[in-house]
């Protein structure tokens, strides 16, 4: 099976960790990125693995997250324009990452 992402849009930093948490304990899926708007008052996380897993963590965290997300997706066979911008997300993240690890 392809690669697969999962979104999950939720309000705060603190229901986002939670609900990363329950996705990569429910299912064999990795943190691909993430990005906060809003003053991190919005925060969405996304997710890869194959399909039945990103679909049974966006589920399982939809159910059981400290709060309602604003809203999901699943991307079975996302096309390499969302690849793309996946990728330049995480490019970011991990820029950030190194700097602070300085």
């Amino acid at each position: 099976m392809g690669k697969s992402y999962g979104f999950l849009e939720i309000t705060g930093v603190v229901a986002a960790m939670d609900a990363l948490d329950i996705m990569c304990k429910a299912a064999n899926v990795e943190l691909a990125s993430w990005e906060r708007k809003l003053g991190g008052r919005l925060v969405t996380i996304i997710i890869e693995g194959d399909v039945a897993a990103v679909t049974e963590a966006v589920e399982t965290a939809k159910a059981n997250a400290i709060k309602k997300p604003v809203s999901t997706a699943v991307l079975a066979s996302p096309h390499e324009e969302i690849v793309r911008l996946v990728e330049l997300s995480q490019s970011r993240w991990k820029k950030k990452a190194e700097q602070v690890n300085k």
